[in-house]
Formats: C-alpha cells, structure tokens, sequence
C-alpha cells in the first residue's frame, strides 16, 4: 500500500488505513450512533425544503 519512497503514504491510502482501523475497533452500533446524531444536527439546521431538494437529487451528486 505504502509508496516506495521513503514509505510515505498518501493521503488516501492514510484514509484508508485509518477507516480500516476504526472499523475494526468500533462495531456497527457506533456508526448508527453517529449517523442518527448527524440527522439529528441536519434537521435542526436545515428546513423541509432542503430534504425535499436532496430528495430530487436522488443520491447523485
């Protein structure tokens, strides 16, 4: 994975490395907790018409 030189890592592979890493320490019902806390905080700070919007857009970008 590393670069050959000097063994400098990118910055995605660093990503990369360092979201294997959180995988394996914390379980699934971490990353739910997270998730519901970032609805959470998205819904007190946007407005019906921002999800009707993200809606449209159907998953793309």
């Amino acid at each position: 994975m590393a670069k050959d030189n000097d063994h400098k890592m990118s910055r995605e592979e660093a990503g990369h490395k360092g979201g294997e890493t959180t995988s394996k320490k914390h379980g699934k019902e971490f990353y739910q907790e997270i998730g519901e806390k970032g609805g959470e905080a998205t819904s007190k700070n946007h407005d019906k018409e921002y999800y009707q919007e993200i809606g449209h857009k159907g998953g793309s970008n």
